[in-house]
């Protein structure tokens, strides 16, 4: 590939990703100081520092003077397209006029979340409520078990035979399992139920400890024979392991909660 398109096809693709963005700031009014003025249109600070945010992917503070420049360079191409005598008849092109729209209407939507969630902080009050509510919620019971996977049924059947007649299930897995913890005798650890696909889980339900399926188990992955080796109450997370995602549940529901209330009174 030659250099220079190659090169070419990547400012390209930035102005394209870019554009966007940018006539919706310009478009909002936004009114700094500007650093640049191209083709007798300003750029202002406030259009350059988002810009360097959503390409730096790091705070203002640590981009370089080198990088700022080069950040100022590829910004004043998508201003000098803009700005071409075109740009205004395009903008009125159906097409490109929803493009716009709809970046402008994500662009507030976003903002408007992000104010609702920094208005609607999480108490700790809300937290332990949400905490006590998923742990009541979790599955009572949790299993250590270890299978055997195969990829037919007929593989799986043969399996449940040798069991029968007294095999060692730790040494049939190591021998014949496909799976990843066929190195350790299939050995899968404590999980919950809600840890593995369901054809799986239900399986392990309805066994006794020290049990193995009689008949093989179907899942995506294939064909297991599983030995269910202890079951446990289930041990519920301590909190603060678990607060960020408490937390995230609690501000979820509550925005949920506000977006019902706004759809039952929008009007049409």
């Amino acid at each position: 590939m030659n250099s220079t398109n190659g090169l070419a096809g990547t400012r390209m693709t930035l102005l394209t990703a870019t554009a966007g963005l940018l006539c919706l700031l310009v478009g909002a009014g936004i009114h700094a100081e500007p650093v640049k003025t191209v083709n007798g249109t300003p750029i202002d600070s406030a259009v350059l520092d988002v810009y360097m945010q959503n390409r730096a992917n790091k705070p203002l503070d640590q981009v370089t003077a080198e990088e700022r420049e080069a950040l100022i360079s590829e910004l004043s191409d998508i201003y000098l397209l803009s700005t071409q005598d075109s740009a205004e008849d395009l903008e009125r092109e159906p097409q490109v006029a929803a493009q716009i729209e709809l970046q402008t209407r994500g662009v507030l939507a976003q903002a408007v979340a992000t104010q609702f969630f920094e208005e609607n902080e999480v108490s700790e009050e809300e937290v332990l409520a949400e905490y006590s509510e998923q742990v009541k919620l979790a599955p009572p019971l949790q299993y250590k078990a270890r299978h055997i996977l195969v990829p037919t049924q007929g593989a799986a059947t043969e399996i449940v035979k040798e069991l029968d007649a007294g095999a060692d299930f730790e040494e049939l897995a190591k021998e014949k399992s496909t799976g990843p913890s066929a190195p350790n005798g299939g050995d899968l650890g404590w999980f919950a139920p809600n840890q593995m696909v369901a054809e799986f889980s239900d399986s392990v339900a309805k066994l006794k400890d020290g049990g193995y399926t009689k008949e093989p188990v179907q899942t995506q992955f294939g064909w297991h024979v599983i030995l269910r080796e202890e079951s446990r109450e289930s041990q519920a997370p301590p909190l603060d392991s678990v607060r960020d995602a408490i937390t995230q549940s609690v501000q979820q529901k509550k925005f949920q909660r506000h977006m019902a209330s706004l759809r039952a009174a929008a009007e049409e």
